[in-house]
């Protein structure tokens, strides 16, 4: 399987990316895979990495800035939503994916939607995985979640956010438990979720997001496009895990939003059903794609040269 490593330009720094699988003129049409984090490499994704050999269909990952084997600078004002919605952008324009289907998972959902939004041409569909429509519910769900959690381990979480302690050990620990019920339910974690996790630029995380996962405290507490979702014009594939920290709740509100959405809810997952449920994942996502390529060759043409 042939894999193409590169870099984009972008604000004066360097975006690492990966292309796995051949990309041939007339052949099917690259799937562009958003993670998550924010702060995080792409590479607890790499699961996808096999969709290539399965399918045909050349993938594409990249390493947001500040994060795994993209720049990093030390520039605080970088870290923006515009500036990860710009650089997507930057890097389906400079490989010239077009047509493309786009992946967002988690964060990378929320680029995805505000990219989508934006009406861009050239896209022929949308995956959601674990996805957040609306920062404030997500913190609502989430401080639920965290309730059920051991009397123990809730204590700790308490008394070291009511410190402004969160750096300290015992608490990075007590998170941990949050994880291994609501993030990834595989023990151990595969190593690409390892590399990811603690490879964390958690500068990025904070300014973006907060202090936890239950704690926003970032500028982008209070995002919402709820709103907005009656607006997507394209077919968009929702996946998530019935433990999920996007629970089924929110995601069942966003895929009653989104005008032609299925969902796909894995039941044995979490927020990694890429990784917890592997090869059916692949199978769902392969599927979907290749219905709406069917589709848009009956219809004469591309959804996405519309």
């Amino acid at each position: 399987m042939s894999v193409t490593e590169g870099t984009v330009p972008f604000r004066g720094h360097r975006t690492w990316y990966r292309v796995v699988g051949a990309r041939r003129s007339g052949g099917r049409p690259p799937l562009l895979v958003v993670n998550g984090g924010p702060g995080c490499s792409h590479d607890y994704l790499d699961d996808l990495a096999l969709l290539p050999e399965e399918t045909g269909r050349p993938v594409v990952f990249y390493d947001q800035l500040g994060c795994g084997r993209s720049d990093h600078p030390d520039d605080p004002s970088l870290w923006t939503l515009d500036t990860f919605v710009g650089e997507l952008a930057a890097v389906r324009e400079t490989l010239r994916l077009d047509p493309v289907h786009l992946l967002g998972h988690s964060w990378g959902s929320q680029l995805a939607l505000e990219y989508v939004l934006a009406r861009p041409q050239g896209l022929m569909s949308l995956v959601l995985g674990g996805p957040i429509a609306s920062a404030p519910a997500y913190q609502a769900e989430t401080r639920r979640l965290k309730e059920s959690l051991p009397a123990g381990v809730r204590e700790v979480l308490d008394r070291h956010e009511a410190a402004g302690t969160t750096d300290d050990p015992e608490y990075q620990e007590a998170c941990l438990a949050f994880y291994a019920r609501h993030l990834c339910r595989l023990d151990p974690w595969p190593p690409h979720l390892v590399r990811s996790f603690t490879g964390m630029n958690r500068d990025v995380y904070e300014t973006l997001w907060g202090g936890s996962e239950w704690n926003l405290t970032g500028s982008l507490k209070d995002w919402d496009v709820t709103a907005r979702l009656g607006e997507i014009d394209l077919p968009v594939l929702v996946t998530s895990g019935r433990h999920d920290v996007v629970t089924p709740a929110l995601v069942g509100e966003l895929v009653e939003a989104v005008p032609d959405a299925r969902w796909t809810l894995f039941e044995q997952s979490s927020h990694l059903p890429s990784a917890e449920e592997p090869e059916r994942y692949r199978r769902v996502v392969g599927a979907f794609l290749a219905e709406v390529e069917a589709v848009a060759e009956a219809d004469g043409g591309s959804r996405a040269a519309a």
